[in-house]
């Protein structure tokens, strides 16, 4: 039988938030959006990623010049860099790029060599975090990274 006050032989659970910022694993849940005005041509990512204890960080950078695709690649490699490099032991992404979702996930080959080694790059940072997962998601469910994006591809056309 478990000791009075313990539930389990698992030892108990402390509650207080760190003082030191997010603790290492957990889970997030990164929205991504890519896109360029052009297609090619100015572009640039938006992630936004809620960590489980509410905290947001959001992401966003201008391309010179690329494809939508490779936009959102870009923000999804943005995304994972973030989660690895914060601990995160499980990477929810949600997007509203179907063919990134479904390569990633293997249902959709890389047929498109300019996509391949952002594809490659993408899963080789999703196994040092252990889990990710995809969902593909209606383009008003991703508001804030599609902003995020659009402020991103606004900047990379001003620089141009």
């Amino acid at each position: 039988a478990a000791a009075p006050g313990r539930t389990s032989g698992r030892p108990p659970v402390l509650m207080q938030p760190s003082l030191f910022g997010a603790p290492a694993g957990g889970s997030a849940t990164a929205n991504v959006d890519g896109g360029s005005r052009g297609n090619p041509g100015p572009a640039g990512y938006g992630v936004r990623i809620e960590r489980e204890d509410g905290t947001v960080v959001e992401l966003k950078q201008s391309l010179a010049t690329a494809t939508n695709n490779v936009a959102e690649y870009r923000g999804l490699l943005a995304a994972l860099g973030w989660a690895a490099q914060n601990g995160v032991s499980h990477l929810h992404v949600r997007s509203d790029s179907m063919l990134m979702v479904k390569q990633m996930d293997g249902s959709y080959r890389v047929k498109h060599p300019g996509l391949q080694p952002l594809h490659a790059e993408a899963r080789s940072i999703a196994k040092r975090i252990g889990r990710v997962t995809f969902e593909h998601v209606r383009r008003e469910l991703n508001k804030e990274a599609d902003r995020l994006a659009n402020e991103a591809m606004d900047e990379a056309a001003a620089s141009k």
